[in-house]
């Protein structure tokens, strides 16, 4: 049994008033009351300072600490146990820019990271739209200008998130979201604040058929009175949908790039077909070996292409189809999500090191990481249990929050392979709802950045549907084209931080074509 006990820890404070003038009025998520987390304000406006006494609340699990937050309420973070002895580990930061607006309601992004079990509270974090990079240095381009952000490493077993017994992996994307709405119904529940600011469900790679099953657990938590949270929307970012579509559309995308000759693309093709069949068929296990076969197989013919960037090629060896077993194509396979990455984050300074940071400067911060537990960019045990859902696809899922009158954001980098825009157009066209004719027909808009005159992407939506296609970027949009992603996602989530010229070097976005919005 898991014995649990709460340790009380009285601090007194005195902070000068002009190191919180901007917070006076003390309206910023407080987490009282957050797992085992609360704080006791005692303030008195009468003296030149401000003296807080704090009454911190620790909950300790074998003796770790289960949640915590900064003095300044900016950033908080803790455990959930979302089942008996599984630990899912979230991340909390609060916008400097936040405003509490009733005709503006300030949002909140939840990062969902892919792999599965790649790791959002990194990965997400450092690498993409955190408020710091892996140097540790301010990002210019943090969605925290334009949201709150919220971090997790979901599903169990992931980055910081821990299982104390290997049989609680989750086996299917259902699985992760009921563990999903239990984080958020211990994160939001209990905090008023947050209850007031729309959630935004934004996923990349893997984590967007995580988006999209959670999304539809959430409603279903909050129709039934168990969540208090105000659902936004969804936002795909170069999102594992539809595999069917996504694998089958390698092949020809290649042949029209030069990646592949008539040789590979019949042989691609032909494994792609296997695939459709072994969907179709409800072999899910079968068409994760025989996914795991194609890349190899357009590795070994494409003379190694990144699946990340089709422009460029992988560090890695072309894998043999003929030596290599599956296992240990796939253990490759989950490496590229990572590898990618490292190749954008080079510094005349030197690369970054983000197991070393996680492990080592941030794990140290956080305090309440067990001290056992190294955290890793992807598990590959995580994925292993996921085998028999990876292929299984989300359309459906789509096609029903539409009909909820969910607002349904879709992204893609022009030059992602894995998750081309080619197999993403495909699997949109295939949504059954009502509104799709309309959405088809209905004309891009294009997008700049800032003063710049060169074409950054295209945009259209019709009424609860949205697409963006981003120009020179791979799978990792926000890293890659961090202007027009950021500006994205605060037309995405209506930030009350609409205005470019806050934003320096800010991407304007062209209402009607051509129009130039500064």
């Amino acid at each position: 049994m898991v014995i649990l006990f709460a340790h009380i820890i009285r601090l007194s404070l005195v902070l000068q008033l002009s190191s919180i003038s901007a917070h006076k009025n003390f309206s910023q998520p407080d987490f009282v009351g957050i797992g085992s987390l609360s704080f006791l304000c005692l303030i008195d406006m009468k003296k030149s300072h401000v003296v807080v006494s704090l009454l911190l609340v620790l909950l300790f699990h074998e003796g770790e600490v289960s949640a915590v937050r900064t003095q300044d309420g900016s950033e908080a973070w803790g455990y959930v146990q979302v089942r008996p002895k599984a630990h899912m580990f979230w991340w909390y930061y609060r916008s400097p820019n936040r405003i509490e607006d009733p005709q503006k309601p300030w949002p909140i992004i939840l990062w969902l990271q892919g792999g599965p079990g790649a790791s959002g509270v990194g990965i997400g974090n450092f690498q993409e739209v955190g408020p710091l990079d892996e140097f540790l240095k301010p990002r210019n381009s943090t969605w925290l200008q334009k949201a709150d952000l919220l971090f997790v490493d979901h599903p169990v077993g992931t980055g910081y998130s821990f299982v104390e017994d290997t049989t609680l992996f989750v086996k299917t994307d259902v699985e992760a979201a009921t563990d999903g709405t239990t984080l958020l119904i211990e994160v939001f529940n209990k905090n008023e604040t947050l209850q007031k600011s729309p959630l935004y469900i934004v996923a990349e790679s893997y984590g967007g058929k995580f988006a999209v099953t959670l999304a539809l657990s959430a409603l279903n938590a909050i129709q039934a009175g168990k969540l208090k949270l105000n659902l936004g929307g969804v936002a795909l970012g170069d999102s594992w949908i539809s595999p069917e579509d996504f694998t089958s559309s390698w092949g020809p995308l290649l042949k029209d790039v030069s990646r592949l000759d008539n040789n590979g693309l019949q042989k691609s093709d032909s494994l792609a077909l296997q695939i459709k069949q072994q969907i179709a068929a409800g072999k899910m296990s079968e068409a994760t070996d025989t996914w795991s076969a194609l890349e190899g197989l357009i590795s070994h013919y494409s003379n190694n292409v990144d699946f990340y960037n089709f422009l460029l090629d992988s560090d890695e060896d072309p894998l043999s189809l003929t030596a290599a077993s599956v296992e240990l194509k796939q253990e490759i396979s989950l490496k590229r999500y990572s590898r990618y990455l490292q190749t954008l984050r080079s510094t005349p300074g030197g690369e970054a090191d983000l197991d070393k940071l996680m492990n080592g400067p941030i794990k140290k911060k956080l305090k309440i990481i067990p001290q056992n537990l190294t955290w890793g960019e992807q598990s590959n045990q995580v994925f292993a249990a996921l085998q028999g859902d990876f292929m299984s696809p989300r359309i459906s899922e789509v096609d029903e929050l539409l009909a909820k009158g969910v607002n349904v954001s879709i992204y893609n980098g022009q030059l992602d392979l894995i998750c081309a825009t080619k197999g993403t157009n495909a699997w949109v066209e295939k949504l059954k709802w009502d509104g799709i004719t309309n959405f088809l027909n209905t004309d891009r808009t294009p997008l700049y950045c800032g003063g710049e005159k060169s074409t950054k992407g295209f945009t259209k939506s019709y009424r609860n549907l949205h697409f963006y296609w981003i120009l020179k970027a791979g799978h990792f949009v926000p890293a890659e084209q961090p202007c027009v992603a950021l500006s994205m996602i605060g037309n995405i989530t209506q930030s009350p931080v609409a205005s470019s010229k806050q934003i320096a070097g800010g991407c304007a976005f062209g209402r009607e074509m051509g129009l130039r919005i500064t």
